[in-house]
């Protein structure tokens, strides 16, 4: 077994800083658009202000409380007084740990992202995956529209647990089997 499979979904608990607690309510916050600032989240999970990477964990664990995304997909950091785009070259989290266990004989993943989420993977927080010439890369719904890229190393560890079912290889997870992209979904 993997060394990410191996990691107690209480040891994974211990390291997420918001597990069993809820983001603000940015979903009902309705304020006006003040335009855009020059933060970027880039494809590594990178936040970058004006051209310099955020170094405080913190802030950008803040930042990562009040992110949306629009309804048109434009991502924005919300508060209850205004609204600022940002870009996202990817996804805006990524996960960067993942628990396998049972649950009345149901397989469970839970994941740690990079801002301090635990999510398990199931019916409300589907796993997708985008595939291309060089593969499948596997995706987590957390909240809102934001999603976490799985880092490759879980890429791999997640790939370990598929499973054949009606013809398909997928992954279950909470009671729902996602399907793995095959070749022909990216010739």
């Amino acid at each position: 077994m993997s060394q990410a499979t191996e990691i107690s979904l209480e040891a994974l608990a211990s390291r997420a800083e918001r597990a069993g607690q809820g983001a603000p309510p940015v979903e009902l916050w309705n304020p006006p658009d003040c335009g855009a600032m020059d933060l970027r989240i880039d494809r590594e999970g990178h936040w970058i202000h004006e051209g310099q990477p955020i170094h405080r964990e913190a802030l950008v664990r803040l930042f990562s409380t009040i992110l949306r995304r629009e309804p048109d997909g434009r991502f924005c950091l919300v508060t209850p007084v205004e609204k600022l785009g940002i870009t996202v070259e990817d996804a805006p989290f990524l996960a960067v740990e993942m628990s396998a266990g049972m649950r009345d004989g149901v397989p469970i993943l839970s994941f740690r992202t990079n801002v301090g989420d635990l999510v398990e993977a199931g019916p409300e927080h589907p796993l997708r995956f985008a595939a291309d010439a060089e593969g499948f890369r596997p995706y987590l719904l957390v909240r809102g529209g934001l999603e976490a890229r799985l880092t490759r190393p879980l890429a791999y560890d997640l790939a370990g647990l598929a499973e054949e079912r009606d013809g398909r290889l997928g992954i279950r997870s909470g009671g729902s089997f996602f399907d793995l992209p095959d070749a022909s979904d990216h010739a």
